[in-house]
């Protein structure tokens, strides 16, 4: 039985994540992505500092954060709720396949082993 829920998991998961794999072909695909969708929904960083209840510099600095990697999930949400959006992120494999694939492979890759008495 567990067995049958971590596939279904798995598929479930992967059927989500399909956009995510795709975004992922790209060259940084979410480089410097809250400045540029404040900048596309036209949110000057003045409103959205008023929104948020903070300064511009902390708006400044949230946006860089996310350029050098170090923003919070926290703050991620934060930004993403006062431009009216929600924040979904997803893992993915790094190969772009599926987690079922990379699931089946890691199980042969044991079994393997077990075979030629390594595990």
């Amino acid at each position: 039985m567990r067995e049958k829920q971590r596939t279904f998991e798995g598929r479930k998961l992967d059927m989500e994540m399909r956009f995510f794999r795709m975004a992922a072909k790209e060259k940084k695909p979410t480089m410097n992505l809250l400045c540029t969708v404040r900048k596309v929904m036209g949110v000057p960083m003045k409103v959205m500092a008023r929104e948020m209840g903070v300064n511009r510099s902390v708006i400044f600095r949230m946006e860089q954060g996310e350029v050098r990697g170090s923003i919070s999930m926290n703050n991620l949400v934060r930004v993403a709720g006062a431009l009216g959006c929600q924040l979904i992120y997803g893992i993915i494999p790094s190969d772009g396949g599926t987690l079922e694939h990379m699931a089946h492979k890691r199980l042969w890759k044991k079994l393997l082993k077990e075979e030629r008495g390594e595990g």
